[in-house]
């Protein structure tokens, strides 16, 4: 067994670190000491470092199965950087470059090694593991492996399969980002975990502002502009539904004069990796993509996400999200979506062909977990709660489930825990309880613990919250009378009294629900889609969509029931909280004051020395040690050694010539 003395060393001389983060050290100790483990950690918090470390310490090969064929060539490089033996062996290799690879690795030459699930399956790969000493297979994207995630991949399920092959069973430790409970059993389950470690150590991000606003596709593409423009020395990722918008959107924001790439999946495999490569390299700033792009990349200072559609799921978004100001750093997350965006989504569910392995009994079962999952979505950008409260309690927020003895720092704060928390256990196969969109929620977010204002749009009070429980009351007893029948449009219309022919000729003007809501039909059909969203209501899918009673519709009748929606306030200030930088808000992600002038010279010396070594300039240094370095303005070694971020191999890499630019600036001055 390897002591914790051993992987700190490790951690200092390789990463530059003194102390490992909340949840890391839990992981690493239960990895040397034997033990299986699954971590849920949030973007940013540093998964890579609880397999890697142990990589490096363990005597022996440690495999890394991940999914990112196109990133590892990158991942490797960040390796090579901090003076880790490592390799990867994808498709992007030649077989005589894979055979010296396997070669060498047998050799003794690497401590990490890099694989695509998909080789687990080779015969001549499982030859080599055989042969080969493997103390640790670490699974990233571990979600990956579940039907209940966003991201299934049957390639994943060959995982286990693997390595029960094995001569010697080796340590098997699982991460990702974002997991509900269902998504971690499965985890547990088809990765063979045993006895594992399990830590979730919170799903808060308190750096990162999330917005949302409902805006007709017209809009979208202007507001997107005006925000790339008022933000011209930041990184951002502008992701888009469809391949036709993400060409549209990109094009838009060129012709304006950002300095944009695109990233889809109906573009060659060179041009993708020259999109991705000039993102990295900060070359262009900003990417317009589909999901097809982000899962992976270790790009830290982007300081905004923008969606121009609304994702399927709580756990697409998240996800996609996060990769907002993995720094630390203030960021911002932004969502605009609108009614198209839903019945988009609703589709792909419907066409989505499944997986081939699965029966037409599992395949509908998942086709209805997503639909649930979609719910949720429409339901956060319904809320009139705060929205950071919304996506913790969606994910049960079980900060630190395990904990080591010797870690003791405190959760990350969050904003509360609220009726949404009870309201989401029947996702996971629990009893159906209260729901936050039926809780009465104040305009401005009463239960978020941050600042006024400063934790999402909605805490500060982007809208007033209309109490619309007589409208929702009445939506329900007209489709319990049109018994599930018709769509959402008719349901509508026959509530305000329509004289079309449609409803003249059913004769549903004769309906006791006939004529007896007052407002207008844009309002009706969104208190329609909340009580979708809240369970009350079931939207059918089909070429011809009808609106039925949902599991709890008999809630909707019990007197503490009660409904609120959104009525947006324009306001003087609103674009700035909007549309401008939306980061200047507390919390522990408040960005440290710093000479912006320094800071962009050796943000300037960072891309220099990147493209003279041909790496990305994160892998030189992240925005956050740069931030260090201009904070503490070090100028011996001793000095540099005590920025965080920098260990023995950078300051022998890099000391000289960031010490010769400290040194030149601070005599300028």
């Amino acid at each position: 067994m390897v002591d914790a003395a051993a992987a700190k060393a490790a951690l200092r001389e390789h990463f530059g670190y003194e102390e490992f983060r909340p949840g890391q050290l839990g992981v690493v100790e239960a990895i040397l000491g034997g033990r299986d483990a699954l971590a849920v950690m949030p973007t940013g918090a540093g998964k890579s470092v609880c397999y890697q470390v142990p990589g490096i310490v363990l005597p022996g090969l440690a495999l890394v199965v991940s999914p990112l064929v196109s990133l590892m060539g990158d991942q490797v490089r960040a390796l090579l950087d901090a003076g880790v033996r490592g390799a990867y062996l994808n498709s992007t290799l030649t077989p005589g470059q894979q055979a010296t690879v396997l070669r060498r690795a047998l050799a003794g030459a690497y401590q990490i090694m890099y694989v695509a699930p998909e080789r687990l399956a080779d015969p001549r790969f499982l030859e080599f593991a055989r042969e080969a000493s493997i103390p640790l297979v670490a699974v990233d994207e571990a979600h990956c492996v579940s039907q209940w995630g966003q991201d299934f991949r049957p390639s994943y399920l060959a995982v286990g399969d693997f390595i029960a092959q094995l001569p010697q069973r080796p340590v098997v430790a699982a991460f990702t980002a974002t997991a509900t409970e269902r998504v971690r059993r499965d985890i547990v389950r088809l990765l063979d975990l045993r006895d594992a470690y399990e830590v979730v150590t919170g799903f808060d991000r308190p750096n990162l502002y999330f917005g949302v606003e409902r805006m007709e596709p017209k809009r979208k593409l202007a507001w997107i502009g005006n925000y790339a423009l008022a933000h011209p020395g930041d990184s951002g990722i502008v992701y888009c539904s469809t391949r036709k918008d993400t060409d549209k959107v990109h094009a838009a924001l060129v012709a304006a004069g950002v300095r944009a790439a695109r990233y889809h999946a109906g573009m060659s495999a060179a041009d993708r990796t020259e999109s991705q490569r000039a993102f990295i390299a900060d070359d262009a700033p900003v990417m317009v993509a589909t999901n097809a792009f982000g899962m992976g990349i270790d790009k830290s200072n982007v300081r905004y996400v923008v969606h121009h559609n609304m994702p399927g799921s709580i756990e697409a978004y998240y996800q996609e999200a996060g990769r907002a100001g993995r720094d630390g750093e203030p960021s911002t997350c932004m969502l605009l979506w609108s009614d198209g965006d839903v019945s988009t989504c609703r589709f792909f569910i419907e066409q989505e062909s499944g997986n081939e392995e699965l029966t037409s009994e599992e395949a509908d079962a998942v086709r209805s977990s997503r639909r649930r999952l979609l719910e949720a979505m429409v339901g956060y950008c319904h809320t009139t709660g705060c929205l950071r409260r919304y996506i913790l309690d969606y994910f049960g927020e079980q900060a630190q489930v395990v904990r080591s003895v010797s870690e003791g720092a405190a959760n990350a704060e969050d904003c509360g825990e609220g009726p949404t928390k009870r309201a989401f256990a029947r996702e996971e196969g629990l009893e159906p309880q209260d729901s936050a969109l039926a809780a009465p929620a104040a305009s401005g977010g009463s239960d978020c613990r941050q600042a006024v204002g400063t934790c999402c749009s909605n805490c500060g009070g982007t809208f007033d919250a209309v109490d619309v429980t007589d409208t929702a009351r009445a939506v329900m007893r007209c489709v319990q009378e049109l018994r599930g029948r018709f769509g959402k449009g008719l349901v509508v219309d026959v509530l305000r009294g329509s004289k079309s022919a449609k409803v003249l000729d059913m004769r549903l003007d004769e309906a006791a629900s006939y004529d007896t809501v007052d407002a207008s039909a844009a309002q009706v059909k969104e208190v329609v889609e909340l009580l979708a969203a809240g369970g009350y209501l079931v939207i059918t899918e089909g070429t011809y969509p009808t609106v039925g009673l949902g599991p709890r519709a008999r809630e909707a009748a019990e007197d503490g029931f009660s409904l609120t929606m959104k009525k947006v306030v324009r306001k003087a200030d609103r674009t700035r909280s909007a549309g401008g930088s939306g980061r200047v808000f507390g919390g522990s992600g408040a960005a440290a004051e710093v000479d912006p002038e320094l800071f962009e010279r050796l943000r300037a010396l960072r891309k220099r020395l990147a493209d003279e070594a041909e790496v990305p300039p994160y892998i030189v240094f992240s925005d956050a040690t740069l931030r260090d370095m201009c904070a503490k303005r070090p100028t011996t070694e001793d000095e540099f050694l005590d920025v965080s971020g920098v260990g023995a191999t950078k300051l022998a890499r890099y000391g000289e010539a960031f010490l010769a630019e400290l040194a030149a600036y601070g005599s300028e001055g």
